[in-house]
């Protein structure tokens, strides 16, 4: 049964930083295509990071520069970096495992206040 527990979301003031983390189980891990998406209220679900299993990223315009998606195959993990944040930034994130549509963790919640 494959599950993704995520971790680390909060409530950070403008231009602060926070990590978030989703450990993986149930599948292999480091051949997986893994990525970040985010959904704020009222708005559709967004992509805002993806990295294959060697390592190459994908950012939209909206957060390159400011996030960092890494991966760390050994404990099954893929990471968030996320700096410089803006109130826009507010929403639920959640990872997601090969870009589909079949498998998703629980969402954390990320505040970004002015």
């Amino acid at each position: 049964q494959v599950q993704l527990v995520e971790s680390g979301g909060g409530l950070v003031q403008a231009g602060g930083s926070l990590r978030l983390s989703c450990r993986v189980s149930g599948t292999i891990f480091s051949i997986a295509v893994m990525g970040w998406y985010r959904q704020a209220p009222g708005k559709q679900r967004e992509l805002v990071a993806s990295i294959t299993r060697d390592g190459s990223t994908n950012y939209p315009d909206s957060v390159k520069g400011r996030f960092i998606i890494s991966r760390d195959n050994a404990k099954s993990t893929v990471y968030l970096q996320m700096n410089n944040l803006k109130p826009e930034d507010t929403a639920v994130y959640y990872c997601n495992l090969g870009l589909s549509s079949r498998w998703w963790g629980q969402g954390t919640q990320v505040t970004v206040s002015s």
